[in-house]
């Protein structure tokens, strides 16, 4: 016997994953977390035996429900997993798989479509973050083909608009955690940052690497993964997050002059996996760190005058751009963080799970 769950799986960004009802889904946390290491086929590193594509940016699991919050319209729960381990960590965000979540309360029915376009405000519960996501629902439905192009993705799809609303200190105690834009910790001059994202950002240079190094050159490296883990345990004391050996965050960024007429080149640890692009919300955050003073970016970025700026966070399959808005009256104080992502619904059905695992 298995048990079935109601599921859409979904491309959001440059992830994908299942998403479902919270309602469908056990309400003790243990049990839906066995649940969802059943579903994703964990912990195997190859995931044979459930939906997950051996890799972090496709072992990810989205929950979704009708928020209570007033003004609110979703409340939204991310669950990372990894291949190899046992764990369900719904601390961090997401916000490639925060695209797809108007489209699957669209397609599911948990909010009706408004017109030509639809815009509703989501919660994103695992760090009390909101954002107002726009789609487009043309005739009453959502349309997934459209002109949108986003690096890290084949072809086009039609644009999602995610504005986000109040980033700083996603986990962390605030924008800046250790109190300071630029600190020396463990040799290293770093940038400790949170603005959606709990980031280290250091320079390549101050490693001993260029920066333009391929994924693959840096998977292979061990000496320098072992020296940015160790930087990594080390900063996490300092950002007050405690022990981060079993956690998925900060993610560490290293960071180079740009090369192909972005703002800033990087590359991007997930925290232990180079990352082939970069998360959203690492590049709103990284793009955060370009337009303040002091900060590890300081002679390396290039960031366009005004108080409205869009900048270039170039990857290792493209670049991705944030706009910021700044306040005149304090420009080191970021009032608005814009960007385009696309998501497209690839299945719908019921996946199995073992009545071993879960038995309603």
């Amino acid at each position: 016997m298995q048990t079935p769950i109601p599921t859409l799986f979904m491309r959001g960004g440059t992830s994908r994953g299942p998403f479902f009802k919270e309602s469908d889904l056990p309400a003790d946390i243990a049990t839906r977390d066995r649940v969802l290491l059943a579903v994703m086929g964990s912990p195997d590193r190859r995931q044979i035996d459930g939906l997950g594509g051996a890799h972090p940016l496709t072992s990810k699991v989205g929950i979704v429900r009708r928020s209570e919050v007033p003004g609110v319209d979703l409340d939204f729960l991310f669950a990372q997993l990894q291949p190899e381990k046992d764990t369900v960590d719904t601390t961090p965000n997401c916000g490639n798989m925060l695209a797809a979540v108007v489209p699957f309360a669209l397609e599911t029915g948990l909010v009706q479509p408004q017109g030509d376009t639809s815009t509703f405000r989501v919660l994103t519960l695992n760090t009390d973050m909101q954002c107002d996501i726009t789609v487009r629902t043309p005739g009453g439905v959502v349309e997934y083909e459209g002109d949108a192009r986003i690096d890290g993705v084949p072809g086009s799809s039609a644009p999602i608009t995610i504005n986000f609303l109040d980033t700083a200190g996603s986990v962390c105690s605030g924008l800046l955690p250790t109190g300071k834009v630029r600190d020396v910790i463990d040799g290293v001059e770093v940038t400790c940052i949170d603005n959606g994202m709990p980031l280290v950002i250091f320079r390549a240079a101050d490693v001993g690497r260029t920066g333009y190094e391929t994924v693959a050159e840096l998977n292979a490296d061990t000496e320098l993964k072992a020296r940015i883990e160790r930087l990594r345990l080390a900063c996490g004391h300092a950002m007050g997050l405690g022990d981060v050996s079993a956690k998925n965050y900060p993610k560490m960024t290293l960071i180079a002059p740009p090369r192909d007429g972005g703002s800033l080149s990087t590359r991007s640890f997930i925290p232990h996996v180079c990352h082939d692009a970069i998360g959203v919300l690492a590049a709103v955050t990284v793009a955060t760190a370009c337009v303040l003073e002091g900060s590890v970016t300081e002679g390396i970025a290039v960031v366009p005058e005004g108080d409205a700026k869009k900048v270039s966070v170039e990857h290792p399959t493209g670049e991705f751009s944030v706009e910021l808005a700044l306040d005149p009256a304090n420009p080191q104080n970021v009032t608005r963080a814009a960007l385009l992502r696309t998501a497209r619904l690839l299945m719908r059905g019921e996946v199995m799970v073992p009545a071993s695992v879960w038995k309603p």
